[in-house]
């Protein structure tokens, strides 16, 4: 039986992964190079260990980035995050999950300070039970330490927990970790590959709670 429901934050709960990267892609153009996605993904629910666009970029030009043009580009991030809105149905997820006696946490490869200030921001940073960040492990996504960090805090094993996510990197982590995971696809993701995920989405707000957690006690009663 789900006892917690774990989410992942960026591009989940609020769209920071469009912003995030639309900023890069503006100052790539205005240098004349183009931000390659496919190297671009490979950090999406992760860190830039893989792929980091301003060293990527600086490596193109041969020269550093001024710092004009890097508080440029955090400016615009920060510009097109505060116009987003929580993404459809977790406020609803929230609410239910808290009425049916759920635990809720956070579990994010960004840094402490991003997620619990977002969080804070958006009026929700108390709803949830514990958050962890790749501050507080080893090992970001796709490793499993975040998750269970998380389980670890509220006291639930994997078998009892719900990960939802939006990136290939989170769904390894989420399944690493033992659990069961339902992917919800965003604009920078949508073309990824979720299939590792138990289940796919369009958007929380298709399916309510209620009736999700029957699907998936039922599945993994078979796992």
């Amino acid at each position: 039986m789900i006892r917690a429901i774990v989410f992942d934050f960026d591009g989940l709960i609020l769209d920071t992964e469009e912003p995030v990267y639309r900023s890069w892609v503006e100052v790539y153009e205005a240098h004349g190079q183009t931000l390659p996605f496919e190297r671009w993904v490979q950090i999406v629910g992760s860190t830039t260990t893989e792929f980091h666009p301003q060293r990527h970029l600086e490596e193109r030009l041969g020269r550093p980035l001024s710092q004009e043009v890097t508080d440029r580009r955090i400016g615009r991030r920060t510009e097109m995050i505060l116009a987003q809105q929580v993404l459809p149905g977790i406020l609803q997820y929230i609410d239910d999950a808290t009425s049916l006696g759920l635990k809720l946490g956070v579990a994010s490869s960004s840094t402490r300070d991003w997620v619990r200030g977002h969080l804070e921001r958006l009026g929700i940073l108390g709803r949830f039970g514990c958050v962890r960040c790749r501050d507080d492990v080893n090992n970001a996504k796709p490793a499993p330490d975040l998750y269970l960090a998380v389980l670890d805090c509220l006291g639930v094993s994997p078998s009892e927990a719900l990960s939802i996510e939006d990136s290939p990197n989170g769904v390894i982590a989420a399944k690493r970790a033992g659990m069961l995971c339902v992917a919800i696809p965003n604009s920078i993701t949508a073309t990824l590959d979720l299939s590792r995920a138990d289940l796919v989405l369009r958007s929380l707000s298709d399916v309510p709670l209620r009736d999700l957690l029957p699907q998936l006690d039922a599945r993994a009663s078979t796992l």
